[in-house]
């Protein structure tokens, strides 16, 4: 009969049509279930002592039904008496992982950070040096330890240490892979003090003038009141080019070497421009045509264009007699700032009247139109400060003066800005690293500083004072290492802020070898 029940029991179990009347039970009736399983374990303890607990011999007879006595046995140990079970459980020594552990909470850390600490917001922590910046964290860390570090609230003890000596057999596997690769190096080393220091008596406190220019010859050209002295950057010789006869009147207002640094142009406070060859230091012409001081020069080819005071831009074919070619009337005030893009497709000019405006040179030809392409007027200042991007040639950085305080970026293609960041000082010069592909920017009041940003994020990478004084003027070395600041408190400081990691160097310089070889091989094939 046992036999048939079960086959039974077996049969309708593999039915999928028919209802599950035996299988587990939900969680809300298991919840329900218990409660009514100790609500009458409560209940049958508290009528009467001498009613003992039922066992499974009278559940059973209770089914059969006849009713048996309950065993006079008793549990050892019990005291005669069966205690009900409790279904709560002991909450462990080390606390829930709801419940905060109070022995591991830093009750006094807690109160600190609510109510007397001075959090600084990510704008102004952003706009501290690196120097700063590490200052801050070490007294933060002398003073208060690993206290506002760690969480205030801790929910359950920290893991015991492994033992001295323990040694995990899973870190072979994860370390395989690897076990050949270098570490790379993400930070470099940035001096904080100038390489060399020189001095520049009498050089001129005025902020709209560019009295310095290092040639691709590595020869740098200071202009000091009315002389042009030469100082050759690799053997440290000094060579006077010019000295003005008019030494009370007249003084040199803006140098500017040629592309392949052969040659020299100098613009006086007359309007005159000379050109000058400085291997022979003998004048080649003297190029007039401005009615007041030249402060801007800068070189396309053979083509040269000068900024004057009165606002108009001259365009000079060195080449030929006649060498005024063309004229540019877009700025109303004095022209600072003149610079051709690298591919002399632009050229850019800034003004005192706070303006930036773009010319775009003819197709076939080194000269512009007469008509700006774009004109930008978002800066508040005069605009001296220009630098077109070495590998973008569209890209053009400027930097506004005390009342702007802005470095701005601009595409030059359709006229579009593409940022800007206050430097909460006045901007004096600009330049671009293409090795690391960083900008630095050289300022006035109040803290007369260098800083790198890192482009185009500008997070500060560095800054490096020194100067007393604001920074007038900046150049950049032709191997791209070193930049030469000349500030007001004459002196010219060089800082090598740029320096070329010796390992990429020749990686780089191989790579360009074999590609070389190669172009041979196909070209001999």
């Amino acid at each position: 009969m046992a036999y048939f029940d079960l086959e039974n029991e077996v049969n309708s179990a593999l039915r999928m049509d028919l209802p599950l009347t035996r299988g587990p039970l939900m969680r809300w009736q298991r919840r329900e279930q218990s409660q009514v399983s100790n609500s009458f374990l409560n209940s049958s303890s508290s009528n009467s002592s001498s009613v003992k607990t039922p066992n499974k011999s009278l559940n059973r007879s209770q089914s059969s039904g006849t009713l048996s006595k309950t065993p006079k046995n008793k549990t050892p140990g019990s005291g005669g008496r069966r205690k009900t079970p409790s279904n709560l459980a002991k909450t462990p020594s080390a606390g829930d992982r709801f419940i905060p552990n109070r022995s591991t909470t830093e009750f006094d850390a807690a109160h600190y950070k609510l109510c007397t600490q001075n959090t600084i917001s990510s704008e102004d922590w952003s706009m501290l040096s690196p120097s700063q910046q590490e200052y801050k964290k070490l007294m933060n860390e002398n003073l208060n330890g690993d206290a506002l570090d760690k969480k205030i609230i801790s929910c359950n003890m920290k893991p015991p240490q492994a033992p001295e000596g323990y040694q995990n057999n899973l870190r072979v596997l994860y370390s395989t892979g690897k076990a050949g690769v270098s570490a790379k190096k993400t930070t470099r080393h940035i001096p904080q003090q100038p390489d060399r220091i020189l001095d520049a008596p009498e050089i001129l406190d005025d902020y709209y003038l560019r009295l310095i220019d290092w040639s691709a010859q590595n020869i740098l050209a200071v202009a000091l009141g009315n002389s042009v002295y030469l100082w050759n950057a690799s053997h440290g010789d000094i060579t006077l080019l010019l000295q003005l006869e008019n030494a009370g009147d007249e003084y040199v207002s803006c140098v500017n070497w040629t592309e392949d640094g052969s040659h020299l142009a100098v613009g006086l406070s007359s309007g005159i421009v000379e050109l000058w060859d400085p291997a022979q230091q003998k004048r080649l012409r003297s190029m007039s045509g401005h009615p007041a001081r030249v402060g801007a020069l800068s070189w396309n080819s053979y083509i040269l264009s000068s900024g004057c005071r009165t606002g108009g831009i001259h365009h000079h074919d060195v080449r030929v007699a006649q060498h005024h070619v063309g004229t540019l009337l877009g700025h109303t005030q004095e022209v600072c700032g003149l610079e051709w893009s690298p591919n002399g497709k632009y050229l850019a000019s800034g003004g005192n009247d706070n303006l930036i405006n773009i010319w775009q040179a003819g197709s076939g030809s080194l000269l512009t139109a007469g008509e700006t392409l774009h004109t930008f007027n978002q800066h508040q200042a005069a605009v001296k400060a220009l630098a077109w991007c070495p590998w973008q040639n569209n890209v053009l950085a400027s930097g506004g003066g005390t009342a702007d305080r802005h470095i701005r970026f601009w595409n030059c293609n359709n006229g579009v800005s593409l940022g800007a960041v206050d430097t909460n000082s006045q901007v004096c010069a600009l330049l671009w690293s293409p090795e690391y592909k960083e900008i630095i920017s050289g300022h006035g009041y109040t803290q007369n500083q260098l800083t790198i940003w890192k482009y185009p994020t500008m997070t500060k990478v560095s800054e490096l004072t020194g100067h007393t004084a604001r920074v007038l003027h900046m150049c950049l070395s032709p191997d791209g290492t070193t930049v030469v600041s000349a500030g007001a408190d004459e002196t010219l400081r060089l800082w090598k802020c740029f320096d070329i990691d010796e390992t990429a160097k020749k990686t780089k310089s191989k790579a360009m070898k074999s590609e070389t070889s190669s172009s041979l091989m196909v070209h001999l094939r």
